[in-house]
């Protein structure tokens, strides 16, 4: 559930939890301004950098980072990207955040994007793009001290916040700064509201050279830092080790499947040039030319690792369908139906069907549409739909400074400087690169022998949407899965399977497995199975055949091939059946090792997704 916000006579909103205001009657943008964006020197000090990486320590209404999201809207020098990271331990409803941005006039186009991505807030990190992905926020719902153990950066600003020192002592605690300045490089400024002599004392023991500034009305003071400390800092315990780039270059991604292709958008949207090279002569020719793929998030009773990471994915990934394909079209936000174990819906302990989970256990009237008995068990995922990852693929591909360069099959690498050089299978040197991501499925082998990576067929049957067939219009899964009502030029398409081949790489359909899709389908809806028997029967469905890759633990594989021996060569690989949920995440993942930035997920997650995992590093 939402945290409840009491709003005032006066219309100023208050907490009932801590018995403390949320912003002064000065209003928020007022105080934002002036304490926090002109106590850390903003927006003169970001002018001309690439990014700009802030912390704040209580997102509340969420004000704070619409009025520097403004700010750097309004800026002609205004860094390429802005992230803002911030901590809530009790996020509040889209309600709450727009009624507190309807008294800011000019906040409330803002605001609108801000509560179209105000969902599923669980307990974890959040990341929220805006501004074609130059605006990152990452939300980080939980206590404050987990929550910065839970990530990692350089921050340029810090904005200090949350109710009082007197009502909340945890934000305040000397343990939380302690761990804030965790996060700062010399010359890291710091703001805040409270002149507590115990905050004060606290941040000169952790290294700030701290003064009173004049306040905004009623306060008379706010508190303005930079982190200079008098000893040498040293830092243990860091996270995950990073390979950061000097500065964007070219890279050289071997892959136009998923996995490829968002390396190469997330790259370019940091300025990079990115070539893409397949060996194919066009993209999506492995396993991601499927002609629809379930997108559905893993739920488990412990809320797994798996479960948190396809989360973490799926927001990603929604963001950029939303932005780049047209829905209806290229994917649909149908929501997806997945049965479980009669009697067992197997959800994790404190989700409701209010939320802030977005699966719930599907209701008699979603069975119904679905074509299923009531008391069937059965799970909605109202974050969940079909794609065509095609028209992905191909509008990723599409940004600005990325090419593809078809029918290039490359055979080896060679060290070149700092940087790459790319031979074909003829031994010619086709490109030259600073930096190289091999993201070719489960032909990465070619290049990492060492890591465990496995190819898996799998088969599954299509046919088109003839003679009047009445199948679900939500994509069903569990096991298996059925797609149905995919537009396509030659008529709509429905999709049922798929089948699971370890070890194998045979492109060639058969028809056994053709028979296990369909009994697959009569366990999954004996309905649709009926209706489509005529057609499995006269053998006009079409088998689609593709080859996936996945790793020893079944998890992406994304870092470094060998930094030492191979430094600047790195691996986006092992996507498995859940290219969809994970492409987009590992993309970023690896953007942010690159440049320095926070993460989208916790960093033990980071670290499930490491190569190293697996190089016993």
């Amino acid at each position: 559930m939402a945290e409840p916000v009491d709003w005032r006579a006066d219309g100023v909103p208050r907490s009932a939890r801590f018995d403390d205001i949320y912003h002064t009657e000065s209003g928020a943008p007022a105080q934002a301004r002036h304490v926090f964006l002109a106590g850390c020197g903003l927006p003169a000090a970001w002018a001309g950098r690439p990014q700009w990486l802030i912390l704040e320590t209580g997102f509340g209404l969420g004000l704070n980072f619409l009025t520097t999201w403004q700010a750097w809207r309004a800026d002609p020098q205004r860094p390429q990207r802005l992230h803002f990271v911030s901590i809530e331990a009790f996020p509040v409803s889209r309600d709450d955040l727009a009624r507190a941005a309807a008294a800011c006039p000019e906040l409330a186009a803002l605001a609108g994007e801000l509560g179209a991505q105000w969902w599923g807030l669980l307990p974890g990190f959040h990341r929220l793009a805006f501004d074609q992905g130059r605006v990152l926020l990452t939300l980080c719902i939980g206590d404050v001290q987990p929550m910065l153990r839970a990530q990692h950066f350089e921050a340029d600003s810090i904005f200090l916040d949350g109710f009082s020192p007197a009502r909340n002592p945890q934000m305040w605690s000397p343990d939380t700064l302690k761990g804030v300045s965790r996060f700062t490089r010399r010359g890291t400024r710091i703001a805040t509201w409270s002149i507590a002599r115990p905050v004060r004392d606290a941040l000169t023991q952790c290294g700030f050279r701290i003064h009173k500034a004049p306040g905004l009305p009623p306060k008379r003071d706010c508190l303005q830092g930079v982190f200079e400390p008098a000893w040498q800092v040293r830092r243990r315990g860091v996270p995950i080790i990073d390979e950061r780039a000097p500065a964007a270059g070219h890279c050289a991604v071997i892959g136009a499947g998923l996995a490829g292709a968002a390396v190469a958008s997330s790259l370019a949207r940091r300025g990079w040039r990115v070539t893409v090279f397949d060996a194919a002569d066009q993209p999506a020719a492995g396993a991601s030319g499927l002609p629809a793929g379930v997108l559905s998030p893993h739920v488990s009773p412990d809320d797994a690792l798996l479960s948190r990471l396809t989360r973490t994915g799926i927001r990603i990934i929604w963001q950029q369908l939303e932005a780049l394909l047209e829905e209806g079209i290229d994917w649909c936000a149908s929501g997806v139906l997945e049965r479980r174990e009669t009697g067992n819906a197997r959800l994790p302990p404190g989700w409701s069907a209010d939320g802030p989970n977005e699966s719930w256990r599907a209701s008699p009237t979603q069975l119904d549409a679905a074509g299923l008995p009531a008391d069937t068990t059965a799970l909605w995922h109202r974050r969940g739909g079909w794609v065509r990852p095609s028209r992905l693929i191909a509008a990723w591909l599409a940004q600005p400074g990325i090419r593809f360069e078809p029918n290039r099959r490359i055979a080896r690498l060679s060290a070149r400087g700092t940087g790459w050089t790319l031979f074909d299978t003829q031994h010619a040197a086709i490109a030259d690169a600073d930096r190289v991501v091999i993201a070719a499925g489960h032909e990465s082998r070619a290049f990492a022998a060492s890591m465990p990576l496995q190819p898996v067929r799998g088969q599954l049957e299509t046919g088109r949407m003839h003679g009047g067939l009445m199948l679900p219009a939500a994509p069903l899964n569990g096991d298996g899965h059925l797609i149905a009502h995919v537009p396509d030029a030659g008529g709509a398409l429905w999709l049922a399977g798929a089948t699971f081949d370890r070890d194998s790489e045979a492109l060639a359909p058969n028809a056994v497995d053709t028979e296990v899709n369909r009994a697959r389908l009569e366990r999954l809806h004996p309905t649709a199975a009926a209706a489509l028997a005529p057609a499995f029967e006269r053998g006009a469905t079409e088998p689609w055949v593709g080859v996936r890759c996945a790793s020893g633990d079944r998890r992406p594989l994304v870092g470094p091939l060998d930094a030492e021996g191979m430094p600047g060569v790195w691996l986006c690989t092992a996507m498995g059946s859940r290219g969809l949920s994970f492409a987009a995440l590992c993309a970023e993942l690896l953007a942010a090792r690159w440049h320095g930035e926070p993460l989208a997920l916790p960093a033990t997650l980071a670290r499930a997704l490491d190569t190293r995992r697996v190089q016993g590093r």
